[in-house]
């Protein structure tokens, strides 16, 4: 897995091709089995975004996903909060189910819209939760509109898109690291048998799994039930356009790194020598960047609550789902 895999999934994901159907009876309709109510809350112009509602009790909390991602890679880990919160999730402009629109793309406008759906919802001063490119979106609104957000929670998302003052790693750095990675195996005919067997994949080679509806909202599916081709969403293309500099957080923040970050268990089953020589030079390099970019964050926000979960993945909440939660409820009982 790359710790800054913009696209928000499994890299090896990347790889699936279009397989031949089997021959077989067409399966009944799928239905999501996530307890939420679906709106769609008009931001733009033409451009209505997805809201999920997960329901619970307390102050607002609301989930921004990766990019790349949709709300639902948070069907599970949203009801583990809602015995304390009233749980939503945002799914960005030009992903899933939400509209595009590519006119004034970048980091305050992507802020602007979860501002307008706080607004729409009428949220008072929300907990905000971002995990990886979503920490820009955090970041924007929190600087422009403090009095607006109770606090935020960066699960993986505190990088240079977020939080950039001079004194730790650029985003080029992070990204020019990415082309020593040693890429996972692709997903063979039998694991595209079915999202479930995608599912098994994804448990086999990173020791967790993502939602099966989230699976759905990135690839689509045949009249047999396999997994088709991937989703090529609109939003891709602009993703990393517009990003600024945020150099204070001027609400309280806990910031959560993996640190080392893990790799997934497909490298320690590998038996190729050169994909743990690959493996090897990435980690290396990558701890260096992320350490760096951890003390960045702390001694520039000398506020922030900053977190280092060793051998964790990018997708923190769900490799490391109970250490994520328990430092999110040391630190949110804080909150008035």
């Amino acid at each position: 897995m790359s710790i800054h895999r913009f696209k928000g999934r499994a890299a090896s994901l990347l790889l699936v091709s279009l397989m031949v159907p089997l021959q077989s009876q067409q399966p009944p309709a799928w239905k999501d089995p996530s307890p939420h109510i679906t709106q769609f809350v008009t931001v733009d112009k033409n451009v209505r975004l997805e809201v999920l509602d997960w329901g619970g009790s307390g102050r607002p909390l609301v989930l921004l996903a990766g990019g790349g991602d949709t709300a639902h890679v948070f069907d599970d880990f949203a009801l583990k909060l809602t015995p304390t919160f009233h749980v939503y999730g945002i799914t960005r402009r030009g992903f899933g189910e939400s509209g595009f629109s590519p006119e004034g793309y970048g980091a305050d406008r992507l802020g602007d819209d979860v501002l307008a759906v706080l607004d729409s919802l009428k949220l008072i001063r929300p907990v905000l939760v971002g995990h990886s490119l979503g920490g820009e979106e955090l970041s924007s609104l929190s600087t422009r509109h403090p009095s607006r957000v109770a606090a935020l929670v960066y699960l993986e998302a505190g990088y240079p898109y977020a939080f950039e003052n001079g004194k730790g790693p650029t985003m080029k750095e992070f990204q020019d690291l990415k082309n020593v990675r040693p890429p996972a195996p692709p997903p063979s005919e039998s694991d595209l048998a079915s999202f479930h067997a995608l599912q098994q994949y994804c448990l086999r080679n990173l020791a967790f799994t993502y939602p099966e509806a989230e699976l759905r909202q990135q690839f689509t599916t045949t009249p047999e039930g396999r997994v088709g081709k991937e989703r090529d969403f609109p939003g891709n293309a602009t993703m990393l356009e517009g990003m600024k500099k945020y150099t204070d957080i001027p609400v309280p923040a806990l910031v959560i790194f993996a640190l080392p970050h893990r790799l997934g268990k497909w490298v320690d089953d590998s038996p190729d020598p050169k994909v743990h020589e690959a493996a090897k030079a990435y980690s290396a390099g990558d701890r260096v960047l992320t350490t760096r970019q951890a003390k960045a964050f702390e001694d520039g926000v000398p506020t922030a609550h900053v977190i280092r979960l060793r051998d964790a993945d990018h997708y923190v909440y769900l490799s490391n789902e109970a250490d994520v939660l328990r430092e999110m409820k040391s630190f949110l009982s804080t909150l008035r």
